[in-house]
């Protein structure tokens, strides 16, 4: 029989994701130094020990949950975006990338929250980890959205959509970043309509940007 199969194993692994979903839900709200194991012990409802049976350590557990966030972040990313639309204007294919994106962030709340409170804070110093988790999703996160923006000016040429994307990457992930905060903070604004007018600055830029490179070449 395989060991995946066995009873205790089953429930060992179980209990390994009950712990981790809790420690997702406490830390993202209370951050890493509020969610101390006897608070994540009484909202799993496992004992201390399961922690320790699993996790050597808090600074550990961190690294599990930021790991598993991370992973499940991209993916839901990358099936989001497996279609992107044929043809249409880079405006229109921006709206379509932007709302993806939201629908995205929006569904992943608790992993981005944590994620800025251990980029606003030390106190996760002692996860050192985690913080490389961070540093990666952040990485990922810019390269996505150039990706995003290349590939809705690639119609005006390979230079020109490298030129935007160059222009515009940091600018979108900034833009992703306070939509995230507004979201937490209860402004009341729909992610959609953040998108929108995210998609309609970014696509006057690149068209701008498009246009200033014509010019240059025609000179």
């Amino acid at each position: 029989m395989d060991n995946d199969r066995r009873p205790g194993n089953r429930r060992g692994q179980r209990s390994r994701q009950e712990i981790l979903d809790a420690a997702s839900r406490v830390m993202a709200a209370r951050g890493y130094a509020g969610a101390s194991m006897s608070v994540l012990a009484r909202e799993s409802g496992l004992p201390k020990s399961a922690f320790y049976h699993h996790f050597q350590s808090k600074a550990g557990l961190l690294s599990e949950v930021m790991a598993r966030g991370a992973h499940a972040f991209f993916d839901a990313m990358r099936e989001s975006q497996a279609s992107p639309p044929e043809g249409g204007s880079p405006r229109d294919r921006l709206h379509w990338y932007m709302r993806k994106t939201g629908e995205v962030i929006v569904e992943h709340q608790d992993f981005l929250r944590l994620l800025f409170v251990l980029v606003m804070s030390s106190e996760a110093a002692e996860a050192p980890e985690a913080m490389r988790t961070v540093i990666l999703v952040r990485d990922e996160g810019r390269s996505q959205m150039r990706r995003m923006i290349y590939s809705s000016f690639l119609p005006a040429g390979e230079a020109e959509a490298g030129a935007v994307a160059d222009d515009l990457e940091h600018f979108g992930m900034a833009a992703f970043d306070g939509f995230t905060i507004s979201l937490q903070s209860g402004d009341r604004k729909p992610m959609a309509e953040y998108t929108r007018q995210l998609a309609d600055g970014m696509a006057a830029a690149g068209e701008a940007r498009v246009a200033a490179l014509s010019r240059a070449a025609d000179i």
